[in-house]
């Protein structure tokens, strides 16, 4: 599946529901038709967050799951413009850029899609499951937090759990819930798509490439304009004429043999 040539829309969009799923995370629903209807999953919207000048950049959210009309997020209060987004209230609306970035590659002849987040890597991972299972694919949910009060299974399905304090599941690493669970498996033709923080999808990549298993990375990144104007989200490419990729554009989605994380 590709549509990063579909056209980006600007429009604004009006807040559905905004509430707190878990422990310091957001659920926030947007009545978005024109770009709910062109998104695939992996793809990402950029949301400028207040009326005024403050904050003055968009903020890029991945889009979580698409219902009809609607599109849902799913972030964390880490700054002025989430704090902003935490208070929105039903009917107000929000000036949104999107669809924007390139989608999973989710057709293939892989048997068992293995979905590995670390914590709000999960964001588009329900939107990716719903994809799944319309293309009849077994999937193996994994989600690893720092505490199990941070743990959503929203829209996933057969979810493992690993938690740093122990709280929930593996204590450890997501990384090494994935690791304990190819090490019990029978050989399948398996494909990881990996999402959450820099150091944890080069372990993952690293995981990946040991065990032979087709890797696809959607990574996190400074993207002020989304549109590779700015250029402020460069990661490194592995071989090529070019020795960066912008992840705005050229991603978020890798193949994990494609970029170099460090």
């Amino acid at each position: 599946m590709s549509n990063q040539h579909a056209p980006i829309i600007q429009t604004i969009v009006k807040v559905v529901d905004r509430r707190e799923i878990v422990d310091g995370i957001f659920n926030l629903i947007l009545q978005a038709p024109e770009i709910a209807y062109r998104s695939a999953p992996g793809q990402f919207i950029n949301i400028r967050c207040g009326e005024g000048c403050v904050p003055l950049l968009r903020r890029p959210f991945s889009i979580s799951r698409v219902d009809g009309e609607l599109i849902e997020l799913m972030f964390n209060v880490i700054g002025h413009g989430t704090r902003m987004l935490s208070s929105k209230r039903t009917e107000d609306t929000l000036d949104v850029l999107g669809p924007l970035g390139v989608p999973f590659g989710i057709a293939g002849d892989y048997e068992t899609a293995l979905l590995v987040g670390g914590g709000l890597g999960i964001a588009p991972f329900p939107f990716l499951t719903d994809f799944l299972l319309k293309q009849k694919k077994e999937i193996v949910t994994f989600v690893g937090a720092r505490t199990g009060r941070q743990i959503s299974e929203r829209h996933m399905t057969n979810v493992h759990v690993a938690t740093d304090d122990g709280t929930r599941g593996l204590r450890g690493t997501v990384v090494d819930l994935l690791k304990q669970y190819l090490s019990g498996k029978p050989s399948k033709r398996n494909k990881i798509f990996g999402c959450g923080p820099t150091q944890m999808l080069k372990a993952l990549s690293e995981l990946a490439s040991a065990s032979s298993v087709d890797c696809e990375l959607s990574l996190e990144g400074d993207m002020a304009c989304g549109m590779g104007i700015c250029q402020g989200c460069p990661v490194e490419r592995a071989d090529g004429k070019k020795k960066y990729a912008l992840v705005c554009t050229e991603g978020p989605t890798f193949n994990s043999n494609d970029i170099i994380l460090r």
